[in-house]
């Protein structure tokens, strides 16, 4: 992992979009796991880890009803299709590209997707767009992600390991969380390990469902 200078801004290196910024996203359990034990290619998000997504899967979250009866309308569906249309490129860390690929068959948004890894290799170019494989660290995964996003946000996907050494860098902008409404009870959690300064944040949405709640944070600098 890159280590910076006692003058150095961990963001004074990197080029600023107009208005795209890094954004930490993750499911998390309301004991804050992130992904559930023995996570493999049958369980990519762990035992149990599943139940963290099923709010992505319910019949349009929450409904209204329209003249003509219930339409699909939930603030579920809308954050999900928010954040496809906001994302211009993905970073994720090599063990969820591991156990991701072969379930996406594809990047998991169509967009460049940044793969964090120690193993030199040529770019994986699928049906939407290619997996680039970056061994030279946080800083340059996020430079170049920004450049391939454009004026569109960079989304830290996964795993929870590699969104803790985001948030421990200083390279991210706002963390979006949603709260699952169950304990977990083991698994990896999503804010271990991140030092022992503190991190201001400045909360921005609070967003409800039957099935999940959206908060979303500004990190203070």
């Amino acid at each position: 992992m890159d280590r910076l200078g006692p003058t150095v801004s961990p963001m004074a290196d990197l080029p600023l979009a107009a208005t795209g910024r890094t954004l930490l996203s993750m499911s998390v359990s309301l004991d804050g796991f992130a992904a559930g034990p023995d996570v493999t290619t049958e369980q990519p998000m762990g035992r149990g880890g599943e139940r963290l997504h099923e709010w992505l899967f319910h019949d349009g979250g929450d409904h209204v009803v329209a003249a003509d009866g219930v339409t699909p309308a939930g603030v579920d569906v809308e954050r999900a299709r928010e954040r496809y249309a906001t994302t211009g490129a993905v970073v994720i860390g090599k063990r969820t590209f591991d156990v991701g690929v072969g379930l996406w068959q594809d990047t998991p948004f169509p967009v460049p997707c940044f793969v964090l890894t120690h193993e030199s290799r040529e770019p994986l170019t699928m049906k939407s767009d290619t997996f680039t494989f970056v061994t030279d660290g946080l800083h340059s995964a996020l430079r170049q992600a920004r450049q391939a996003a454009g004026d569109r946000h960079v989304l830290i996907m996964g795993g929870p390991t590699t969104g803790q050494q985001f948030v421990r860098a200083g390279l991210v902008d706002e963390i979006h969380v949603q709260l699952v409404p169950v304990f977990l009870g083991t698994g990896t959690r999503l804010f271990d390990h991140l030092g022992t300064d503190h991190i201001e944040l400045e909360r921005t949405a609070v967003i409800e469902s039957p099935h999940v709640t959206h908060l979303s944070f500004r990190v203070l600098r």
